[in-house]
């Protein structure tokens, strides 16, 4: 009875061990190379999105992993476009993270004067105001006054709250590379759930 009875608890505990194992193998490479949680801190992208909401960021793309010249780099593969909202390594402190919208597109010009974003690229040469009704509230200005011509490897990139948000106007444009992914959900509050 006692030899049965070891043998049950030594099964359960190899039993343990593999699963822990099957974990480590499906879950590691999720969260190193697909998917990363981060926590909203501070007011800059309300109404949207506020302090301590959780959100699952996708990297899939945005962080390509790849040897080059016996090194290990970082090139990122997707495309960003206009409106979709990224985290970024901060431009000053690289232990943290920024929660921004894209703005303004690699090549293109950025204006901001009396209140209005304007966007100047090959399809408008003569600049057009950027409808950003989706996400803004109705008569939210953005202040500043400012023209940024952008590079082939930089985005302009702009918090919601433009009021109490500190971005591309303050830190000027950021480069691709230091973007960590594209939020995909937002996790908690439950109640405000959503894919993006």
């Amino acid at each position: 009875m006692v030899e049965k009875k070891q043998e049950t608890t030594k099964g359960f505990i190899l039993e343990m061990i593999k699963m822990f194992i099957w974990a480590l193998v499906i879950i590691l490479p999720l969260r190193i190379f697909l998917i990363q949680p981060f926590i909203v801190r501070g007011a800059s992208m309300e109404p949207n999105f506020h302090g301590n909401n959780y959100l699952i960021v996708n990297e899939l793309g945005y962080k390509n992993v790849k040897l080059f010249n016996d090194k290990f780099e970082v090139k990122p593969t997707k495309t960003l476009e206009r409106h979709e909202i990224v985290v970024f390594r901060a431009p000053t402190k690289r232990k943290e993270f920024y929660i921004k919208r894209i703005i303004g597109l690699p090549g293109e010009t950025v204006e901001i004067n009396n209140g209005v974003v304007k966007i100047y690229n090959v399809e408008n040469p003569s600049g057009i105001v950027l409808d950003e009704s989706a996400y803004l509230p109705k008569g939210r200005i953005t202040e500043g006054n400012m023209k940024v011509s952008l590079k082939e490897d930089q985005y302009f990139v702009l918090g919601d709250n433009r009021g109490a948000s500190s971005d591309s106007r303050v830190f000027g444009p950021i480069t691709k590379d230091k973007v960590v992914g594209k939020v995909l959900i937002r996790l908690y509050p439950f109640q405000d759930a959503r894919v993006f």
